[in-house]
Order: structure tokens, then C-alpha cells, then sequence
């Protein structure tokens, strides 16, 4: 892998395109306010909501281990008199009013929501890294330009209702919250179910409207891979984020007893699902080893030892930098569904479509030459995993800073960070949300 690292220069004034710092240097003022105590106490204190045995957390999107969560984080932004908002999927924002409270905002955050008995880090860092840099602004007593909004975007994660993205895909337009609210989970809970729940709990904070004008978006997130702890670079600037098309199958067969029927009469739905799977990874080899291919949730019914199963319903996510080579993977996967369900029934639903893209080059050089503002060294690097940030980029300018993970273990108990690493990138998120708030638009 090629890297790019910046160099780090003396605290001083530059300019870079059309990005000039503030002479009074209020980036590094507030990048200096930022306790690493505080964000990871946050952290670990947020983590307990949700904790399992082995150390992970389970918090999915609108459950029951989500709603205490966002008191925590109501009750955050609270003491630090933010404005507190939430909106009619319920995303929430926290917001510090700037000197101009009709210039369009900028923003800040990821998510609270986890994958089944996942990592402590995974989104929660993005959030908390946000509302630590608002309170580094009120402790330094300076006031931005525009107005600055810590985000909590609804279910990224999409272990409970699928697909993904929900909060910041209906903000942005890209999908609308109708479409959303027929999706059950897996004991046959409606999304519009559960979100009328969690409103009813916080029914009394005001709503705003979606898509409204953003002047630029950031998020901080854990690197969910293990080039940033290999190089021993505290800081990723995220030039863009890889490709990914998402699919349910479901192949329908007809139940049997596993001792009378014969084999050759047998509408087996499990052996026609084993087919098109064991196909789709022999045909994958000439795309090359960027190509991710998972099979990650596998249903048969009804489950039994002694009955030919009549259903099967399984999910496969494959992802790849190249979109030509995602759009010739996704019609493969198709065609070998087509060729090789068997005399069962046959369903291929493509759920989602993310493009591969690249963030604006702007947005990647604010970053980084705020890094070397306040002495931190960082490189580019490319997201191999989806984001919030992938919906906003369409939205509005937008960047990603990563933080070192161990090992790049993510989506497990396992996952863990170094405090040191998330107070280096919480600094460089303070200083570039400084930067993008602290002056007028040209």
C-alpha cells in the first residue's frame, strides 16, 4: 500500500487553496481543550449501556438498551447548554450557536447503534469525539462563526432493521422514511413499531426537518482495520470510501420427512442455497482480491433435524473499490441464483447500492493541514468500510478522520483502541471543525 504522510511543522499560520487558518490560531486553542480523560470516561461509561458478558455491546437501533443512551447523551449536551433537537426519524443533534445563527452549520458525528455483541468504539467514538469538541469550544471560550452540530444519525448498522444508514439516508433525500417504516426485525417487529416507541420517550424535544443546508460534515471514526496501528500514524485522513451492493435471497422448497422423502423428489431449500453460494465463490476469483464477499446471516426453516428444509433466507454483502467491477459481481450473482436454485422457488432482492467515491479534495486538505497545525502526524487512507459520512458526502462537503483499532479487529468484542489515538484524532476534528465554522463562505 502506498501511504501518504503528512510532515509536521511548527504551530504557525498557512494557507492552502482556498483554506486560510484564523490568525488568533482558535484551532489551536480548542484542540488543547480536549481532555483525553473525558472522552474515554464518556466512552466507557456509554459502552456500559448494553454491555455483554464478554466485554462487547449490543445496542441496536431503536431497542430498549438504545433509549437510556440517549438520555446519557441528552443529559451531556444538556450541561453543556446545547440546543438539543431530534427529527421525525429520529436522529438527534446538539448544537453550539455560532455568531451567525442563520449561516448554514457545521457538522459532526457517527452513531450510537451496534452489530450484536459488537465493539466498544464502533460509531460511539464518532459521537462522543463530537461533543467533546463543543465542550473544548465552551472551556476556550471561543465563539465560531457559523454554528457547529454534534449528529447521532439513526441505525448504521442495520443488525436489527435492514438495510443500514437509515437516519442519514432519509435526512439527505436518499431515501424516504415511508420506505423505512414497513421493515420488520427478526421477531417480526415493525420499524414503525419501535420508532414510535423511542418518540413517545422523547416527545418532548422539538423536530426539525430533514435535508436541511449543511455547510460541510466531518466524522470521526476507529479505522476498522490495521494499516493506522501498523504505520504507527495516530491519524487517517479518509480520502474516500469502497463500493458495496447488499442482497437477500430466499429460495422456497417444500417440507419433508428427512427418512421417507426420496432424494431425487426433494425440494431441499437448504442444498439449492449451499449451491448458489459454493457457485458465486467459484466465479469470484478472476475479480481479484480486493473483491469482499460475505454471506453473513443464514435462516432455514423450520430448523429441524428430521425435515427437509423448505426455506432458506440468507444475505450476501460484497464490496470493491471499482463500481464497474461491483456492478459485473452483482449481475454474476444473479445469473448463478437463476442457474442454480434447483426446482425451488427463487427471490433475489438487492437491498442496497453504495458507489464507491472520493471525498472532496478540500475537505481532505483541511484535515490534514490541520493535523499539522497542532503537531499531529497523520496519512491518507481509504475507508474500506461504510459510513454515515457516505450519505452526507452527496449532501454536503464531507471528511472522515480514522483512528488507530487493534489489530483492526471491529463488528466484535474484541475491538479496542488506545486512549491516546482517539484524543489525537479528537484534536484534529476539533481543529478542522474550528476552521469550517470560523469564517465566512468565500
Amino acid at each position: 500500500m502506498v501511504v501518504e504522510r503528512s510532515e509536521v511543522h511548527p504551530i504557525g499560520n498557512f494557507e492552502t487553496g482556498k483554506m486560510t487558518l484564523i490568525g488568533e490560531q482558535p484551532e489551536v486553542e480548542v484542540a488543547g481543550n480536549v481532555s483525553e480523560r473525558r472522552l474515554w470516561d464518556r466512552i466507557m461509561q456509554l459502552a456500559q449501556i448494553g454491555a455483554t458478558e464478554t466485554g462487547g455491546v449490543t445496542r441496536l437501533a431503536l431497542s430498549k438498551e438504545e433509549i437510556p443512551a440517549r438520555r446519557l447523551l441528552i443529559s451531556w449536551a444538556q450541561e453543556l447548554e446545547l440546543n438539543v433537537y431530534t427529527d421525525d426519524i429520529s436522529n438527534l443533534f446538539f448544537r453550539l450557536e455560532g455568531t451567525d445563527v442563520s449561516a448554514t452549520p457545521v457538522m459532526s458525528g457517527s452513531h450510537i447503534d451496534s452489530q450484536p455483541n459488537g465493539g466498544k468504539f464502533d460509531g460511539a467514538f464518532g459521537v462522543i469525539a463530537a461533543l467533546e469538541v463543543l465542550q473544548a469550544i465552551r472551556r476556550s471560550g471561543y465563539t465560531p462563526y457559523r454554528s457547529i452540530e454534534a449528529v447521532v444519525w439513526l441505525n448504521e448498522e442495520g443488525s436489527r432493521f435492514a438495510p443500514g444508514m437509515m437516519g442519514s439516508d432519509v435526512f439527505t433525500g436518499k431515501r424516504s422514511l415511508e420506505d423505512c417504516l414497513p421493515v420488520k426485525d427478526s421477531d417480526g417487529i415493525s420499524f414503525a413499531e419501535a420508532l414510535t416507541e423511542t418518540q413517545s420517550v422523547f416527545q418532548s424535544l422539538p423536530r426539525r426537518q430533514f435535508g436541511y443546508e449543511v455547510s460541510g460534515f466531518v466524522e470521526a471514526h476507529i479505522e476498522q482495520g490495521p494499516v493506522l496501528e501498523a504505520e504507527e500514524i495516530p491519524v487517517g485522513v479518509v480520502s474516500g470510501i469502497q463500493g458495496s451492493r447488499r442482497f437477500r435471497i430466499r429460495i422456497s422448497g417444500e417440507q419433508a420427512h428427512a427418512g421417507t422423502e426420496p432424494m431425487t423428489t426433494r425440494k431441499d431449500a437448504l442444498f439449492s442455497a449451499m449451491d448458489i453460494v459454493q457457485e458465486i465463490r467459484r466465479n469470484l476469483h478472476g475479480f481479484g482480491r480486493e473483491l469482499k464477499f460475505t454471506v453473513g446471516m443464514f435462516e432455514i426453516y423450520p430448523n429441524a433435524p428430521s425435515v427437509v428444509p423448505s426455506s432458506a433466507y440468507f444475505s450476501i454483502d460484497i464490496r470493491h473499490p471499482d463500481n464497474e467491477i461491483l456492478g459485473n459481481v452483482g449481475r454474476l450473482i444473479r445469473e448463478v441464483c437463476n442457474s442454480n436454485r434447483g426446482n425451488c422457488g427463487l427471490e433475489v432482492n438487492q437491498i442496497a447500492v453504495s458507489e464507491s467515491l472520493q471525498f472532496p479534495t478540500t475537505m481532505q486538505q483541511c484535515i490534514s493541514r490541520c493535523a499539522e497545525l497542532i503537531g499531529i502526524q497523520s496519512m491518507r487512507i481509504y475507508s474500506l468500510a461504510g459510513h454515515d459520512a457516505r450519505q452526507l458526502h452527496y449532501h454536503c462537503p464531507t471528511g472522515m478522520i480514522f483512528a488507530p483499532c487493534h489489530k483492526g479487529i471491529s463488528h466484535s468484542d474484541k475491538e479496542n483502541c488506545n486512549s491516546s489515538d482517539l484524543v489525537a484524532a479528537t484534536r484534529v476534528l476539533a481543529a478542522s471543525m474550528v476552521n469550517l465554522a470560523g469564517r465566512p463562505s468565500p
